[in-house]
């Protein structure tokens, strides 16, 4: 607007003066930026290979990406999990990160920035928390009809928590008592079809391709189907009943339980803590 009123049209004003072909204004034009530009660039691609070096003493973990959800392993302590992204405070965490199927992409904001899972190539993210804290994460790369759903969370623990974690993560599924409602939601997932995807350590532990997440231990997360829902027994009840209805799209058949059959599954799913 200040331009607009200051410099308007004015005939009585004279031609302003050429500077077409000024060589020395020319070269000054070109060179100011060119000397800008590399003050920025290089701190900055500097920054990007050391953040990109793998830190001494960091904890590995593998991130597997899913059509929609991310598998998590920990090659070092034998662990398995899904959607849940567990590490200790204070450790520098070294992701190696693939996908089983498209091209996803995972992102933990407050973390660090976004790298790629790519199909059949390693790729890799250092994390670090300095506190003990719950972190969202998001594949931040558009993998199909329930791509919005694909999400995670990062907690992070104090050594003793998580030292505590490892423990109870490593141990078998307990084995619900005869005769009641868990029991009899253990066979639900024994003979409804749950078998075919789910592996329930100390259960049903068929070793292969892993399709579907780990539930060895599922009670202990409190989000599920791609940490877009809550772990609670409405939620539950809902995903058991209709997969597709909650996330479209999803690999989960619908394995046409009854009501009490969902009751059954959900309690004791509820036991594997």
């Amino acid at each position: 607007m200040v331009a607009v009123i200051l410099f308007k049209d004015n005939p009585e004003r004279p031609e302003p003066k050429q500077i077409h072909g000024n060589v020395k204004l020319e070269l000054l034009w070109t060179i100011i930026p060119v000397l800008i530009l590399a003050a920025i660039a290089i701190p900055t691609v500097k920054t990007i290979f050391e953040l990109a070096k793998e830190p001494e003493d960091a904890m590995k973990v593998e991130v597997i990406g899913h059509q929609w959800w991310f598998e998590f392993n920990y090659p070092d302590y034998g662990i398995t999990t899904a959607n849940i992204l567990v590490i200790p405070e204070d450790k520098p965490i070294r992701l190696e990160m693939w996908s089983n199927d498209v091209m996803h992409n995972f992102w933990v904001p407050k973390l660090n920035g976004k790298r790629y899972l790519v199909p059949g190539q390693l790729t890799y993210l250092n994390l670090y928390a300095d506190n003990a804290g719950e972190y969202w994460a998001q594949c931040g790369e558009y993998c199909g009809l329930s791509h919005s759903k694909m999400r995670a969370r990062v907690i992070s623990l104090s050594k003793t928590d998580f030292n505590n974690w490892v423990i109870n993560e490593q141990a078998e599924a307990q084995r619900p008592v005869e005769g009641t409602l868990a029991a009899e939601g253990e066979q639900v997932y024994l003979n409804a079809g749950c078998t075919q995807c789910h592996v329930i350590d100390g259960v049903w532990d068929v070793q292969g391709d892993r399709i579907a997440p780990n539930l060895t231990h599922v009670a202990s997360r409190h989000a599920l189907g791609g940490a877009s829902f809550g772990n609670n027994p409405e939620d539950l009840s809902k995903w058991l009943a209709n997969p597709s209805a909650i996330k479209p799209g999803t690999f989960m058949p619908n394995l046409e339980l009854n009501e009490d059959e969902i009751v059954a599954l959900i309690e004791y799913l509820g036991t594997l803590k």
